[in-house]
């Protein structure tokens, strides 16, 4: 306190003695300090746009409108020199494009109905602009359009954007609004009001396969004439257009050089638009609504103060939170409706309805930043996830605009509904909730049906299989707590066992995570460093190196699988270290790295924090402060990878706080080291929480002590109520590792490490059969003894004692279960043992053709569940399985649906080569599929029972990428692998 006195004193003097008054000496507020042109430039994909925290309207330039474009995803890339217009929704930080909704250009001059090029601007109603006429920050955005010399400012409202452009002395003034830009279009339809009103329509077809978005504009200024290019057609009469194609120029009269433009949205109806605008901005006062929409921001900014004399760290910091508070997205008009995952109009009532979810990304550290400051969003998120499973049927994996994208993996909605019931967010229904988060664990796909078989996903039936794994086994845990916490024993157990599954896949001769085959071999080409080679096939966006140690639930037992302290200290510095050699693409989303270590992806995010669970707190606080000052830049390519909705920017907030959430669900945070002098958290209930870091600087990123509430602190974690409670933690800083703090078992964080017998299983891989089948069952744990049932019920120790291998003869639903000792007993493997029945070719001799029937698809498909309910654009017979018949080279699907006639009873194995993924089923049973692997020179395969006969073969395939390409093969008794061909393909002549 007296060094600040000090300081005040100087400062005081020195001003007076210039003759400036203190009182005009603005202080800079935390909105003072964002730079929303950090991460504008890729890989970062934000957008410097207007909008409020959480807000419905996302205004910002647009410099792309390449759909398919990877520094296109936000729509703006720093690096460009034009833009093409302001459109009213953006994705922040994805790492795929989409929105990009009504386009709204002011121009002067001869008007042009198409955009124009990058390369050449003047073929289109772009403009040219320069960094040097842009200006923005929280809630405002303005630039000068070069080749019109018209000054373009935006602000915005929750739910309607505003436009006002000041054009130069000209003889023609209009506005340009494109209803076509960006993203293919379903179906449009535009109407003329009045002179001072339109509305609009538009849906259309990109990574939300179903996007529907209505709007109402009104103008300062009347219409005085229009020209509308309706398809192919410019019309200049009437008052209603419909096409695929409309894009509306707007003339007024240029005597007058401002034209101000209120745009309001729904995704629910126009007139749920025009209710927006009615009851949220009835006024024209631009400057009012930007002075607004900035205090509003400084309000959200201001739950965290930093006190730090590095204004360029707090520049980082402020922007970090800024980013942090853009999703998810309001999406319920202003009178409660919204439109719901069933495409049906609903009324959120006691809640507010959000979208944009990318949940395996911002469970990670976003939503447990939302839970500590902004708790009122985040239970309205949980609601909002309950209700889309009602609509759904399942919680969304990444939900945009009422759509399940199926992107990335997981069921990770499950994590953000735990984290914030266990941190005391309850005011929800929770039995609804308990059953949304069970049901979305328990679908029939994406390999959950494998992993609930063999207690994990097969390399060989599922894609990104480990990946798979690791991550269903912490969501699982998450269940399992909220069942906990609802006295839900039962279910508690089930998913507390389940969550163990992550022991199945650690291969002790290699030290990682290694995929393994539905037989229980391990996969024999693997390297724990690749890239490319298992980042497109067992793994998802990283390597075994960064996904071994997914574990976030039970690190001691991680651990204790590696040999001890000593081998997972060394085994954590190989990976900070470890270089794979390989060369890693400039669009690859393994960037930040740091040896294997990769930063702009997230299943890095937990990994410096890990040295606490085995006594090496000091070389977490060692890495955190290697990846806080050399990731996160005040440049607009300050994040070195994709923000992601929000996820790497909550990292930097929370890490340079001093922790981090390493397994939500707990209510605890990992302790890392603070990098503010320091920093106050005002939460909802009126409290405050300081954390102070004396000494800190760049060289002091360690400390010699620390204390809460004025009691010395021992442990390397921080409990959520403490937090919640105030108070005051202080660090000491040094530049000294204090290598005693932390290490006793005792003050390690959480690892919720329970003794469980492994799950038994069938050592046959095969579950159907001709005859007879022999059952022959095992489990890992020496010594367990195995009980089993085959009436469905639940196997107890008074059940039917397996001791030598039996045969059944009929088809059979079998349940197993093992008990060892004190050990908690393993989790029930049901089985389901089919007996085959084929169809004679004879009986359906005068009805078969050569060949199968096929469906072709044209959509944005990330899996073949995604156009199962569509339409096809063609259907026909095709001799063999190819995919020649389609009509473009991405974004399409096929279905090829008939008989296969296996000409004798035996083993065979089929395989299916796919760029990007493709499912094989037989007799309406799924032999293996993949979601999502984008490398046509891998191949998913399995073996199979069948018996002599036809037997129904379907084959579905999607392709979302480069390089197309499908082919199918199979094996037998009597020959080696061969491409199926039309000789032993059929379908019926009346299923075409």
């Amino acid at each position: 306190m007296k060094c600040f006195i000090i300081k005040q004193t100087l400062i005081f003097f020195i001003l007076g003695g210039l003759g400036i008054s203190c009182s005009n000496i603005k202080i800079k507020q935390p909105v003072d300090y964002v730079d929303v042109f950090i991460g504008t430039k890729s890989p970062g994909h934000t957008f410097p746009g207007p909008m409020l925290p959480f807000g419905m309207v996302q205004l910002s330039p647009d410099t792309r409108n390449d759909h398919t474009s990877w520094p296109a995803c936000a729509g703006y890339d720093y690096t460009d020199s034009s833009i093409i217009g302001f459109t009213h929704t953006h994705l922040s930080g994805t790492g795929v494009p989409d929105l990009g909704d009504i386009l709204f250009i002011p121009v002067t001059g001869k008007i042009k109905y198409n955009a124009g090029s990058p390369e050449n601007p003047d073929s289109g109603y772009r403009s040219r602009y320069s960094h040097n006429r842009e200006f923005a920050e929280p809630g405002y955005y303005s630039v000068t359009l070069d080749d019109y010399n018209i000054k373009a400012e935006l602000t915005t409202t929750k739910r309607v954007g505003v436009h006002r452009y000041t054009y130069p002395k000209t003889d023609s003034t209009s506005i340009i609004i494109d209803l076509e830009h960006r993203d293919p279009v379903i179906e449009a339809k535009f109407e003329i009001i009045s002179t001072t009103e339109i509305a609009g329509y538009r849906r259309s077809k990109a990574w939300a396969g179903n996007q529907r978005q209505y709007f109402v504009a009104q103008f300062s200024k009347p219409i005085t004439s229009y020209q509308i290019l309706n398809g192919q057609k410019i019309e200049n009469t009437g008052s209603e257009f419909n096409d695929k194609k409309i894009i509306a120029a707007l003339n007024f009269d240029s005597s007058e050089d401002e034209i101000l433009v209120k745009v309001a949205l729904s995704a629910v109806s126009i007139e749920g638009a025009r209710k927006n605008l009615k009851k949220e901005l009835t006024h024209w006062d631009f400057d009012k609504i930007k002075n607004e929409a900035k205090e509003i921001w400084n309000t959200s900014l201001s739950k965290i103060k930093i006190t730090d004399s590095d204004e360029d760290k707090k520049e980082i910091f402020y922007t970090s939170l800024y980013h942090s508070l853009l999703t998810p997205n309001l999406y319920n008009d202003i009178d409660g409706k919204y439109r719901g995952m069933d495409d049906k109009i609903h009324t959120a009532e006691g809640f507010n309805n959000y979208t944009v979810f990318s949940l395996w990304d911002t469970f990670r550290g976003l939503h447990p930043l939302l839970t500590i400051i902004e708790p009122k969003v985040t239970r309205d998120i949980v609601v909002t996830l309950q209700k889309k499973h009602e609509q759904f049927g399942e919680i969304p994996m990444w939900e945009l605009a009422a759509n399940d994208t199926r992107c990335m993996i997981g069921y990770h909605g499950v994590s953000v509904i735990a984290d914030a019931y266990l941190k005391g967010i309850t005011n929800i229904d929770p039995e609804k909730t308990l059953q949304a988060m069970i049901e979305s664990s328990n679908v029939k796909k994406r390999g959950i049906n494998y992993y609930t078989e063999l207690g994990f996903v097969p390399s060989n039936k599922s894609s990104q299989s480990v990946s798979k794994t690791l991550e269903y086994a912490y969501d699982d845990w998450c269940i399992a707590q909220m069942a906990k916490a609802l006295d839900k024993t039962d279910i508690y157990e089930e998913y507390s066992k389940r969550s163990r599954f992550f022991v199945n896949l650690f291969d002790k001769q290699t030290g990682f995570m290694r995929p393994r085959y539905s037989n229980r071999e391990w996969y024999e080409d693997f390297n724990p460093t690749s890239v490319e080679k298992t980042y497109n096939f067992n793994f998802t966006e990283g390597n075994s190196y960064q996904y071994s140690l997914f574990v976030p639930h039970d690190i001691a037992s991680v651990i204790d699988l590696v040999g001890g302290d000593q081998k997972f200290n060394q085994w954590l510095d190989n990976l900070f270290s470890k270089n794979s050699g390989e060369e890693i693409s400039e669009d690859s989303d393994v960037s930040g790295l740091i040896g294997q270590y990769s930063h702009g992806n997230e299943p890095s995010h937990h990994l410096a924090y890990l040295y606490n669970y085995a006594g090496k707190p000091w070389k977490s606080q060692t890495t955190i402060h290697k990846i806080l000052n050399e990731m996160y830049t005040s440049e607009p390519d300050g994040l070195c990878g994709n923000d992601d909705c929000g996820q790497m920017s909550a990292w930097y907030v929370l890490s340079s706080l001093g922790f981090y959430s390493v397994t939500p669900g707990a209510p605890e945070y990992v302790i890392g080291s603070p990098t503010f002098e320091k920093a106050e958290i005002h939460l909802d209930n009126g409290k405050i929480f300081t954390i102070k870091a004396n000494n800190a600087s760049k060289k002091n990123i360690h400390f010699s002590s620390l204390k809460l509430n004025g009691k010395d602190y021992p442990n390397t974690y921080l409990k959520h109520e403490d937090i919640l409670n105030g108070g005051e933690l202080v660090f000491e800083m040094t530049d000294t590792p204090n290598k005693t703090w932390g290490t006793d078992l005792s003050n390690r964080p959480m690892s919720d490490t329970q003794k469980t017998v492994n799950i038994p299983y069938l050592k046959s891989d095969y579950t159907t059969f001709l005859d007879t089948k022999t059952i022959s069952l095992d489990c890992d744990t020496k010594d367990a003894e195995i009980y089993y049932t085959t009436d469905g019920s639940e196997p107890t120790k008074n059940s039917a004692k397996y001791t030598t291998p039996f045969e059944i003869k009929e088809t059979t639903s079998l349940k197993i279960k093992a008990f060892k000792g004190n050990l908690r007993s393993s989790y029930t493997t049901p089985l389901f043992l089919e007996k085959l029945e084929s169809v004679d070719p004879q009986k359906l001799k005068n009805k078969l053709e050569n060949g199968l029937s096929y469906k072709y698809y044209e959509g944005i498909f990330r899996s073949v569940y995604d156009f199962s309910d569509d339409e096809p654009v063609q259907k026909g017979k095709t001799d063999n399985i190819n995919i020649q018949s389609r009509l473009r080279d991405e974004w399409i699907g096929f279905e090829f649906d008939g008989f296969i006639n296996i000409p004798k009873n035996g083993l065979y194995n089929f395989e299916i080569a796919a760029n990007d993924g493709a499912q094989l089923l037989i007799d309406n049973k799924e032999l293996f599929e993949s979601d999502g692997r984008k490398s046509f020179s891998f191949t998913q395969k399995n073996n199979i029972i069948l018996s002599r006969g036809l037997h129904r073969f379907t084959i579905k395939y999607f392709q979302c990428s480069d390089n197309i390409g499908l082919k199918v093969y199979w094996s037998g008794p009597d020959f080696e692998k061969k491409e199926i061909d039309s000789s032993n393909l059929f379908y019926l002549n009346n299923e075409q």
